[in-house]
């Protein structure tokens, strides 16, 4: 069956880089078991080359990576999330959901922290920074973010033509090329 995706893209607005590349929602493409879910995601993810995991909620201020695309899972709860900045784009995101946020999209919780609970994850276990989007970080965060490659693997597919694969590698050529383009106001 193919999984229901959706694609956003964000594009930067001054205060936050954001991204060329589509943030990707999975929506309800996990089946929990009733037990030891957060266990069974993080070998999931683990098993397709995504490490460096942690088990928490979502912050709820404003911030995003510049070294690593980061993946996280809804093992239990609810919330609406805020990506891109303060006039971005709002999601529902539940149990069962993924959603991949890649480098420079600006993300936050607008529930409290703990009304989603998730397991996180960085492509080939990468270690990750947190800005906030204040004045003196780009156009360093910038430069880190046209770094970081695509990654050889979908969190949830691995190596199938699913997802990631798909939608972020026939982005590919026109990826770096915009991310350099991309300056502060």
């Amino acid at each position: 069956m193919q999984p229901l995706i959706r694609e956003y893209y964000i594009k930067h607005n001054g205060q936050f880089p954001n991204s060329p590349l589509p943030v990707l929602l999975y929506k309800r493409v996990l089946n929990l078991p009733a037990f030891c879910a957060a266990r069974h995601v993080r070998k999931l993810f683990q098993k397709n080359d995504w490490g460096n995991n942690w088990q928490n909620g979502i912050y709820t201020y404003q911030h995003y990576h510049s070294i690593s695309h980061e993946v996280f899972a809804a093992i239990k709860g609810q919330t609406v999330l805020l990506l891109g900045g303060e006039n971005g784009k709002l999601i529902k995101f539940e149990k069962g959901d993924v959603i991949i946020i890649p480098a420079g999209v600006a993300h936050k919780n607008l529930g409290k922290e703990k009304d989603v609970i998730c397991i996180g994850g960085y492509p080939e276990g990468k270690d990750f920074d947190i800005n906030y989007g204040e004045q003196g970080e780009r156009p360093g965060t910038d430069q880190n973010i046209s770094n970081v490659p695509i990654p050889a693997t979908d969190p949830v597919y691995g190596t199938n033509e699913n997802g990631l694969l798909t939608v972020w590698k026939s982005l590919q050529g026109a990826t770096v090329k915009r991310s350099n383009a991309v300056t502060p106001e």
